[in-house]
């Protein structure tokens, strides 16, 4: 078998039993077999200051480190007033500098939103594509993985209980893997 991918996946809710964390889990339990995906933690970051460029919080270092080592990246996030929770945002900006030594560049990425709400958080899922457009982060286009009334997905111990949505998920990361193995030359020469 080819060596696996190791995908960093980063989740916007920085509380323990939030959904999102829930669905993080439960991609990492489904993983295609040519993906390792791990999480990688965001909430000790220092918010961005380029003032702190010139001697970097160990935080910021060790979490670029992170992201430059990873093959790709998988954010999975739910919605804040129709964008990406701060810690997210922050995480983005803390990956991208200095400016010309983003950790993100070239790196196949994908994003799933999750929401107790109808839309599934659709409108951070594409705010934070907006993003990776810039942050040169070639990013999974279908399937979209919008996850609505998410909070009914759930057995109080993190178990995903709905096999319709299990079977997406398993779709989605099939097809996430043969993106990374389509993009992987991307994210080398970058």
């Amino acid at each position: 078998m080819a060596s696996k991918h190791s995908v960093a996946v980063f989740v916007g809710s920085l509380r323990k039993d939030s959904i999102n964390r829930k669905v993080a889990r439960t991609l990492i339990e489904l993983a295609h077999p040519s993906l390792n995906l791990d999480i990688v933690e965001i909430g000790q970051l220092p918010l961005y200051n380029q003032d702190l460029d010139n001697e970097p919080p160990a935080t910021w270092t060790s979490f670029r480190q992170r992201v430059k080592a990873a093959d790709a990246v998988l954010f999975v996030t739910p919605e804040y007033n129709r964008s990406v929770p701060a810690p997210l945002k922050n995480a983005l900006d803390v990956g991208s500098r200095p400016y010309g030594q983003s950790a993100w560049n070239g790196k196949p990425g994908a994003v799933v939103s999750a929401s107790p709400g109808a839309i599934g958080g659709f409108g951070a899922n594409h705010h934070l594509r907006q993003s990776l457009v810039f942050l040169n982060v070639p990013a999974l286009q279908q399937p979209e993985v919008y996850l609505s009334a998410a909070d009914k997905l759930f057995a109080p111990d993190g178990t995903l209980t709905n096999d319709d949505t299990r079977k997406l998920l398993q779709g989605f990361l099939q097809v996430f893997a043969d993106w990374i193995s389509a993009n992987s030359k991307v994210a080398k020469s970058a």
